[in-house]
C-alpha cells in the first residue's frame, strides 16, 4: 500500500533520521545572562528563498537599531558577481528565537549593496516609504498564505506514489489520518510564530490534500511583511527538522487540484468606521483600472507564477480579467457577506500568489487606494 511506501521516502530524508532528542542535552547547557545567538534572516535574489546566518552578541537588544549591520556572500545568493559580493544585512526587526529560546532572537534584515543601493529583490525599503505616505489612513492588512508539504521526492506528502488521491471535497478543515497530513508541523509552526512575537491569527487544512493555510494579521503598514517572512522562515526551518519540504509553489499540482495563494485582506481605517462600504466601493474602482500593475506585482515572477494558477477555476478569477464580488471566491476582489451586511469592514485581494513577496503587495496596493497613483 502507498502508506508504507510513503514512509520509505520519508526515511530517505537526512534530517528525519536523526535523533532529535540528543540536542536537548546541548540547548541545555547555560550561557551567561548577556550572551545572545542571533539568527539573521533575509530574502535571498530569488525573491521567495530566505537564508540565514547566526552570530553571537554580548547584549541583549531592545531595537533593531541596536544590532550591528552585517554582511553575506551575495554571489551565493543569487545577487552579486563573485569579484564584488559583499552585500550587506540591515536588521529591520527583532523575533524571540523559538529554537533557542531565552534571550535568543531572530532577526530580519533588509538587503543592500556594496554601493548602500538596495539589492534588486529588496521590496521593503519602497514599501515603506508609501507605507509612511499613509500611515494616517492607519492601513491594516491580513495574509492568508497557502503551502503545501512535499515528500522528500517533490511529490505532495501523503499522496500515493503511482496514482493520486480522491477528489477534492474531503480535505478542507478535515480531521482524520485518511484526510490531513502532517497536522504535527502545522501545530508546532503555530506555537513557535506566537512565541516569537508573530501575529500569527489562525490556521486550518486546505482543499487540496497536503495544503495547508496559516493566517497573519491584522498588522498596521509595513509590520504584516516583516511578520509573513519571518512566519514564512519558522514553517521552512520546522518543516527541515522533520525532514519534510514546504513548498510556496502557487501551483504545486497541475490539473484538477486547487492552488496556493496569499489572499490579502485590506482596511483603512476610513473602511472599518460605519458607512465603510462606500470607501471599500471606491477602492476596488480603483484597482480595477490598475489590473496589469497588480498582477506584475503579486508573484515573483511578473505574473509568470500566477499564470498557472489564477485560470477562473478552483476558486480563482482569470489573471486576465478584474472582477469583484460579494462573498464570491472566484472574483479578484472579494467583499465578504458580514462586511456586505455590516456596511463597513475590509475587503479580500484574492490575486496575490503564495509566493509573492508581501511588501511588493502592500505597496502596490496602497500606491492604488491611497495615493490614487
Amino acid at each position: 500500500n502507498h502508506f508504507s511506501m510513503s514512509a520509505r521516502i520519508l526515511e530517505d530524508s537526512p534530517n528525519a533520521r536523526i535523533n532529535k532528542t540528543i540536542l536537548d542535552r546541548y540547548l541545555a547547557l547555560p550561557l551567561e545572562e548577556n550572551v545572545v545567538q542571533a539568527t539573521y534572516v533575509w530574502i535571498d535574489g530569488t525573491g521567495e528563498d530566505l537564508r540565514c546566518k547566526d552570530r553571537t552578541l554580548d547584549f541583549i537588544p531592545s531595537s533593531p537599531k541596536e544590532l550591528p549591520v552585517w554582511n553575506y556572500d551575495g554571489s551565493s545568493c543569487y545577487q552579486a558577481e563573485g569579484c564584488n559580493s559583499d552585500t550587506y544585512l540591515y536588521p529591520v526587526a527583532i523575533y524571540k528565537d523559538p529554537f533557542r529560546r531565552g534571550n535568543n532572537i531572530l532577526v530580519m534584515c533588509d538587503t543592500y549593496k556594496f554601493d548602500g543601493t538596495p539589492s534588486a529583490t529588496n521590496k521593503r525599503k519602497s514599501c515603506l516609504e508609501v507605507v509612511n505616505k499613509c500611515i494616517d489612513e492607519q492601513p491594516w492588512f491580513g495574509i492568508e498564505q497557502e503551502y503545501t508539504f512535499l515528500d522528500f521526492d517533490g511529490h505532495p506528502l501523503g499522496w500515493p506514489k503511482n496514482g493520486f488521491p480522491g477528489p477534492q471535497g474531503p480535505y478542507y478543515c478535515g480531521v482524520g489520518a485518511n484526510k490531513v497530513y502532517a497536522r504535527d508541523i502545522v501545530d508546532a509552526h503555530y506555537r513557535a510564530c506566537l512565541y516569537a512575537g508573530i501575529k500569527v491569527s489562525g490556521t486550518n487544512a486546505e482543499v487540496m490534500p497536503a495544503q495547508w493555510e496559516f493566517q497573519v494579521g491584522p498588522c498596521l503598514g509595513i509590520s504584516i511583511g516583516d511578520d509573513l517572512w519571518m512566519a514564512r522562515f519558522l514553517l521552512h526551518r520546522i518543516s527541515e527538522e522533520f525532514g519534510i519540504v514546504a513548498t510556496l509553489d502557487p501551483k504545486p499540482m497541475p490539473g484538477d487540484w486547487n492552488g496556493a495563494g496569499a489572499h490579502t485582506n485590506v482596511s483603512t481605517k476610513a473602511m472599518r468606521e460605519d458607512g465603510g462600504i462606500r470607501d471599500i466601493e471606491k477602492a476596488v474602482a480603483k484597482l480595477s483600472k490598475c489590473h496589469e500593475r497588480h498582477i506584475r506585482a503579486y508573484d515573483p515572477k511578473q505574473g509568470q507564477d500566477n499564470a498557472r494558477r489564477l485560470t477562473g477555476k478552483h476558486e480563482t478569477s482569470s489573471i486576465n480579467d478584474f472582477s469583484a464580488g460579494v462573498a464570491n471566491r472566484g472574483c479578484s476582489i472579494r467583499i465578504p457577506r458580514g462586511v456586505n451586511d455590516d456596511g463597513k469592514g475590509y475587503f479580500e485581494d484574492r490575486r496575490p500568489s503564495s509566493n509573492c513577496d508581501p511588501y511588493s503587495v502592500v505597496e502596490a496596493i496602497l500606491r492604488t487606494i491611497c495615493l490614487d497613483e
